[in-house]
C-alpha cells in the first residue's frame, strides 16, 4: 500500500467543506472522529441511524473510534439540533438526520424506520401540558410489518 492511502484509511472518509462548517457553526471543535462520523451521518441523503449501525459503519470505513465515543457524539450532534433523537422502544433509540416535520413507519421485521413525510397526520385530543411546561413536539411511529 502506498502511504496516501495508508494515511485514507486511517482517517476514514473525508467530510466535506459544508459537513465542518456545520459542526463549527454548531460551536463543535471539529476533531478527527467528529469530522469522520459526520461525513458518515450527513451525506447526500437523510437517514435514520443506531449508535451502533453508525460504530460499525464508521470501523469499516477505517475510523478508529469507541462505541462510547459514538454515542457521546450522537448525543451532542442531538442537543445541538444537528440530529433528531428517536426511541422506538425503550431498548432502540435511533438518530434522524432529517430535520424536517415528518413522522415514522417502523417496520419491526427489519427494524427499519421510513419516514412520513409532511404534517400528513392529524393528532386530535391532545392533553394540555402541565402547568410551567410547553408541548415541544409530537412524535408519531406507526407499527408496519410484512404481509
Amino acid at each position: 500500500m502506498t502511504n496516501g492511502k495508508l494515511r485514507k484509511q486511517a482517517l476514514g472518509p473525508r467530510a466535506s467543506v459544508e459537513q465542518i462548517a456545520k459542526l463549527r457553526a454548531a460551536g463543535l471543535r471539529p476533531t478527527r472522529q467528529r469530522l469522520g462520523l459526520a461525513a458518515i451521518l450527513f451525506g447526500p441523503k437523510d437517514r435514520h441511524i443506531s449508535a451502533e449501525d453508525l460504530h460499525e459503519e464508521a470501523s469499516a470505513a477505517g475510523i478508529r473510534v469507541s462505541l462510547a465515543t459514538v454515542y457521546n457524539t450522537l448525543h451532542q450532534f442531538t442537543e445541538l439540533g444537528l440530529l433528531r433523537e428517536i426511541s422506538v422502544d425503550g431498548a432502540r433509540t435511533y438518530f434522524d438526520t432529517n430535520l424536517g416535520d415528518h413522522h415514522h413507519f417502523y417496520c419491526e421485521e427489519d427494524n427499519a424506520l421510513i419516514d412520513i413525510e409532511g404534517a400528513s397526520i392529524s393528532v386530535a385530543g391532545l392533553p394540555q401540558p402541565p402547568e410551567g411546561t410547553k408541548q415541544k413536539r409530537v412524535d408519531v411511529i406507526v407499527r408496519i410489518s410484512r404481509r
